[in-house]
């Protein structure tokens, strides 16, 4: 122990400032906690910074750039469309720093305490907390562990000025000429369709029958097809065997359904998915378990094996999202503030923000089928709603699981325009066990994508209105 380290004490101390960490400790500081949180990095982690925010600026900035060359079809042509890729990166960092403020903003006005460092459990009450300089003991009543996750690295593809994850694909200071892409899920479709509509030559190789594995079929063809329309090379059934780094870019040989071939990129771009960041906090010395793939074991109330320590985000089992870290911040402070709230993923969405986009939640038609109910699965197209048509947008679909015998949803299902803000009116509908008939009768605004919703509802009825039965 450093000489004058005399321990700290602090009565709830949030170890990581993420979507988790941050609503964890404003929640707790509001439940009259007195609440430490320390970071080692960047206010916001890793969503804020080189994650969700960063990326779905750079989404929009090649849906920009892309619509700014396309618009023929209605009527609009601009001439010859430039692109300055340094004011774009500007522009994004300038989103990215107006959030990360705007944390740090709310943390200190609800009295948060502020600390820089990295976290090491000696025990289950103690932490050192260190910096470059300095080493300061820690004791605390209740924990909040929400470090986060980091990109997977293969071990024949490390990582480089070439060879790069998700964060270095968010700040590349030109757009490759060629980008090959290892991994179809959503980031490797987020960020090869970002930038194969700023201009790249995109090749994605997924390993699976179809990109974007964790959809139903037909959602994943439509942006399929949307990326080939684009341009964007898809090789599925593809398993990247190595790599050469030459003096341009990357040469990648793959399998592909059993042939080898060979891919060429200035850039190589893997997302085969992340880890949790559990493996240099000391959480074995606080008695906290972890499984076999090192994420923390919790209860209902994000209760680790160590009692007065909670686990949150992509540390802990479950899809790595930030909402689904923010909701188990909510909970976890909450029990440590004696309430009785409990994880219920029953309406948790995913979504892609991919061209078009994909959103889903609650229980697929065969996830439905194959818990025992019989269901019904209506389906109404965006083509026959007035306003998708008036943004030119009408690829796309709304599919409904509803319980056949009293119309309960039990999971939505969205492919098309808007699909990421559409989602939340199902999401309200499966949380408050509502059915099609309560979504049928809700008057919704027209013209509007969400009439889409209502649109289908009466689909399930039996009973619509804008498509022949």
């Amino acid at each position: 122990m450093v000489v004058g380290d005399f321990p700290e004490e602090v009565d709830t101390l949030v170890v990581g400032s993420g979507p988790g960490g941050y609503v964890a400790a404003i929640r707790a500081a509001q439940l009259g906690q007195k609440v430490t949180i320390v970071e080692k990095e960047n206010m916001g982690g890793v969503c804020l910074n080189v994650g969700c925010i960063p990326s779905k600026a750079l989404i929009e900035a090649g849906h920009r750039y892309h619509d700014a060359g396309n618009s023929d079809d209605m009527g609009i042509s601009v001439g010859e469309v430039n692109l300055d890729f340094s004011k774009v990166q500007k522009w994004k960092q300038s989103v990215v720093e107006k959030l990360t403020g705007g944390v740090e903003g709310l943390l200190k006005g609800n009295e948060v305490d502020i600390v820089r460092g990295e976290a090491y459990f000696v025990d289950d009450t103690t932490v050192k907390i260190m910096d470059e300089k300095t080493s300061q003991t820690y004791k605390f009543k209740n924990c909040i562990v929400a470090t986060g996750s980091s990109p997977i690295e293969l071990p024949k593809f490390k990582w480089s000025d070439k060879v790069v994850s998700s964060t270095g694909a968010l700040a590349l200071k030109e757009v490759p000429e060629k980008m090959v892409v290892i991994g179809g899920g959503y980031i490797g479709v987020e960020l090869g369709s970002a930038y194969a509509n700023l201009g790249a030559e995109v090749t994605i190789l997924e390993g699976t029958k179809q990109i974007l594995p964790g959809f139903e079929k037909q959602m994943s063809q439509l942006v399929s097809r949307r990326l080939k329309k684009a341009g964007v090379t898809i090789k599925t059934e593809a398993f990247a065997q190595e790599m050469e780094e030459t003096e341009n870019g990357v040469k990648v040989k793959a399998e592909v359904k059993g042939k080898e071939e060979e891919f060429e990129g200035n850039v190589l771009l893997v997302t085969v998915g992340r880890r949790p960041n559990t493996d240099e906090l000391g959480l074995e010395q606080a008695g906290v378990e972890l499984d076999d793939k090192g994420f923390v074991t919790i209860d209902k109330q994000c209760r680790t094996s160590s009692s007065n320590i909670y686990a949150i985000g992509d540390i802990v089992a479950g899809p790595a999202l930030a909402h689904k870290a923010s909701y188990e911040a909510k909970v976890a402070a909450e029990a440590i503030s004696g309430e009785a709230a409990e994880i219920d993923y029953t309406a948790i969405p995913e979504v892609v923000f991919s061209g078009p986009e994909l959103a889903s939640v609650g229980l697929t038609e065969k996830e439905a089928k194959d818990q025992g109910y019989d269901v019904v699965a209506s389906k109404f197209p965006f083509q026959a709603n007035g306003r998708a048509l008036s943004l030119n947008e009408s690829e796309g679909f709304m599919k409904m699981v509803t319980r056949k015998e009293d119309g309960l949803v039990l999971g939505v299902q969205i492919a098309g325009h808007n699909a990421s803000d559409m989602i939340s009116e199902a999401c309200v509908a499966i949380e408050a066990g509502m059915t099609a008939e309560d979504l049928a009768l809700t008057i919704h605004a027209h013209p509007s994508l969400g009439e889409i919703t209502m649109e289908t509802a009466e689909v399930a009825l039996g009973m619509p209105v804008h498509i022949v039965k």
